[in-house]
């Protein structure tokens, strides 16, 4: 069987026998992939740290018949250390590659890879605050999977805005017509929020007030979980550090 090589990003990570571990890494190429990782758990190891959640790494694999095997790893960026140090940069980094392993299969695409590693690069560096990454991290890559909320028509007839309610079972805004009786509004400051977490303009989410913030993180989060059909468990944490 044949071995290849791509760059990824570690996701999680489970102890397997006495020394070795199950890596679960989202490639560029190859989508979602569970590799062995022999001897890792030894000081000894070959892998040191290059293999550890929210690294990103070269690594070449032999492919197995159920589990590819990690033959080499090559450190590409070193987050994991930088994100450990601070909790809300922890929490969110958890919640990201939690929805990237529950988003990606074999048939993701490089673009999904390249979001996970900038929005982990931006936690590890401290660029914005950490919720906002997630935040604009979790609607982008929503939008690759072919979930984009609309933000400014009607989601369910597309009647022109601006309108006020958000229904992520519908999603995203919706007109008074087409939304559920006792559908709670959310402000218009809230929604150029999340206008500018899609569009990456990080000038607006940065002067945003922290009402705004919060109210627009609570219908990312919603709508995120809906689609996911299942809760995100890191986001309960993450919600704590604002």
């Amino acid at each position: 069987m044949p071995t290849y090589r791509d760059e990824a990003v570690i996701l999680r990570t489970h102890k397997l026998g006495e020394a070795d571990r199950i890596v679960t890494m989202l490639s560029r190429a190859h989508g979602k992939v569970r590799a062995v990782a022999k001897g890792v758990r030894r000081t000894s190891s070959k892998f040191g740290s290059r293999l550890e959640p929210f690294m990103v790494a070269d690594v070449q694999l032999y492919q197995g018949r159920s589990l590819d095997i990690v033959q080499q790893a090559e450190s590409l960026g070193s987050y994991g250390a930088e994100i450990a140090l601070h909790y809300d940069r922890y929490t969110a980094a958890n919640a990201m590659v939690e929805t990237a392993d529950r988003l990606n299969d074999s048939e993701a695409t490089p673009e999904q890879y390249l979001l996970l590693v900038g929005g982990l690069r931006a936690l590890a560096r401290g660029e914005h605050v950490a919720r906002s990454i997630l935040d604009s991290y979790l609607l982008r890559v929503m939008a690759l999977s072919g979930w984009a909320p609309s933000f400014d028509d009607c989601a369910r007839c597309a009647k022109p805005g601006p309108h006020s309610v958000f229904v992520a079972q519908m999603g995203g805004i919706v007109c008074d017509e087409c939304a559920p009786v006792g559908s709670p509004r959310i402000p218009s400051t809230a929604i150029e929020v999340l206008r500018a977490l899609i569009a990456g303009d990080w000038e607006r989410v940065d002067s945003a007030s922290d009402r705004d913030t919060a109210a627009a993180s609570g219908v990312i989060a919603a709508y995120a979980q809906w689609h996911l059909e299942r809760g995100i468990r890191s986001l309960s944490l993450v919600e704590g550090t604002r």
